[in-house]
């Protein structure tokens, strides 16, 4: 995957200077050598200049991290801490902070070695919300040096997610198409989560792929897509075309990357895609995906960001899917009913029409695009890589702005089953605990588009923190309620 950050941690040690000093370098000695010793010490800086007391150590501090090439921060508190000093720190670091602390050793240390960074932490919260600073306050805050070693290693996917965010860019081409009013898509909030957006026409895309005909490494991308879909080539005359747009794409995101770090596309696929280009893009885009560059269908802006939030968060290709139609009865009864604990209503089959990279995929074929070979003819919709996605555990999962431009988002884990779809597309059976109610009263009633995102993985927790973290109202963030715990809008006498 090359477009995630790397992640470099500052710890950073704070200290009230009517309590020892001792006491912060000690407990920060004995914090990073716990980490170390778990997770090793690639991605951790302890500053050593000094321990925070005053604003002028704060300053010092915040100078040695930046020197250290520190891009996310620990501020740990040793002992109480000096709430102004230690926020200030976070106010001015730019990039992700973690505030953790100390939990006191043993009863023979509840004297002169008495700490109460327990107390701290409720005046350090305070003052961050008094400055207005975001900073990631785990569940258990305060810990011994191995429990808080491992609330940093929790701290690391949400600092890359806020990191990759600030340093985005999302490049669409086109519209979105007639009737996709859900895909809705203001600016607004992606330029208040730091995001970068550049929008181009299609035109200027067929522009760009014609001027690659005849690129002289089409047919060395040719071959690694043969390598790559094996005995699944079923179409290899329509390859040479998809290597000449993937090499467009690649070669748009170098032009136009800017000052980015990183990039996610959402990129057109039809109407007129298919006549003019020949092809769809489906299976470039699940290429591109595989490589940690999320492309999203249907100009789906949201959809890219979303996918670019798990990417970072996974460290994994992640898909976007429709949520899209029931599973019928006869299949339910014969193959899930008796094998898994789910109801009907929990079950439903996440579908596109073939952009989800091939290691996410049980098998796959090269093919065309079924619903748009009903109207045009089949050689134009070439393109697809269709199969049953793998069995597993899933996040589904999306970030939105909503019309009148808020924050919005949800969060279900669950599994894809692994029984067979019999259908079209990149496709799977997929299971979410109470997903009828949830379906109804957070996608429905919250006005949520079809497509969700969709993670390889269990990642509710750390989903749930960046959204905190970026700002999006707790409130506002749905996941599927547990049976016996209504929703607001659900029927007491249901």
């Amino acid at each position: 995957m090359n477009n995630i950050p790397e992640l470099k941690i500052g710890i950073v040690a704070v200290s009230r200077d009517c309590f020892p000093e001792s006491l912060s370098v000690n407990r920060r000695k004995n914090l990073v050598e716990a980490y170390r010793e778990k997770y090793g010490d690639q991605d951790i800086y302890e500053c050593p200049v000094c321990i925070v007391e005053s604003e002028i150590h704060m300053m010092q501090a915040l100078e040695d991290v930046k020197r250290a090439g520190c891009n996310a921060l620990v501020v740990y508190l040793g002992n109480f801490g000096p709430e102004i000093s230690e926020t200030l720190l976070a106010k001015y670091f730019d990039g992700p902070k973690m505030f953790i602390a100390a939990a006191e050793e043993s009863r023979e240390h509840l004297t002169d070695s008495r700490g109460d960074a327990y107390c701290g932490m409720l005046n350090a919260s305070y003052n961050l919300k008094l400055r207005g600073v975001r900073a990631y306050i785990p569940e258990s805050p305060v810990g011994t040096a191995q429990e808080c070693a491992d609330r940093i290693a929790e701290f690391r996917p949400i600092a890359r997610a806020v990191i990759g965010l600030q340093n985005l860019k999302i490049i669409s081409f086109g519209p979105r198409p007639l009737n996709f009013l859900a895909c809705n898509a203001p600016i607004q909030q992606l330029y208040n989560l730091g995001v970068e957006i550049e929008e181009n026409s299609e035109l200027d895309l067929f522009e760009a792929f014609q001027k690659h005909q005849g690129d002289e490494r089409i047919p060395a991308l040719v071959k690694e897509m043969e390598e790559e879909l094996g005995e699944g080539n079923k179409k290899p005359g329509i390859l040479p075309r998809l290597a000449q747009y993937e090499l467009t794409l690649r070669d748009w995101v170098e032009e136009h990357k800017g000052c980015r770090k990183y990039v996610a596309i959402a990129g057109k696929c039809w109407p007129a895609f298919q006549t003019q280009f020949g092809f769809v893009p489906c299976y470039v885009n699940s290429r591109l995906t595989g490589q940690g560059i999320p492309v999203s269908c249907e100009v789906d802006i949201y959809g890219a960001l979303s996918e670019f939030i798990g990417t970072v968060v996974s460290q994994d290709a992640v898909t976007l899917l429709d949520i899209n139609n029931t599973v019928p009865q006869d299949l339910y009864q014969a193959e899930i009913q008796k094998n898994y604990n789910y109801k009907s209503d929990d079950v439903f089959m996440g579908f596109h029409c073939g952009n989800t990279a091939s290691s996410k995929l049980a098998f796959c074929q090269m093919k065309y695009q079924l619903i748009m070979a009903r109207t045009l003819p089949e050689e134009s919709t070439q393109g697809t890589l269709e199969g049953d996605i793998i069995p597993g555990d899933i996040t589904f999962y999306r970030l939105q702005s909503t019309a009148d431009n808020k924050l919005r988002a949800y969060i279900a884990q669950g599994e894809v089953l692994p029984v067979r779809t019999n259908s079209f597309g990149s496709i799977g059976i997929f299971a979410i605990p109470e997903m009828g109610r949830f379906y109804r009263h957070v996608l429905v009633e919250k006005n949520f588009p079809h497509h969700g995102a969709v993670a390889f993985g269990h990642f509710g927790r750390e989903l749930f923190e960046v959204f905190k973290y970026i700002g999006v109202p707790v409130e506002e963030i749905g996941y599927n309620q547990p049976a016996g715990v209504r929703y607001p809008t659900e029927n007491p006498w249901r």
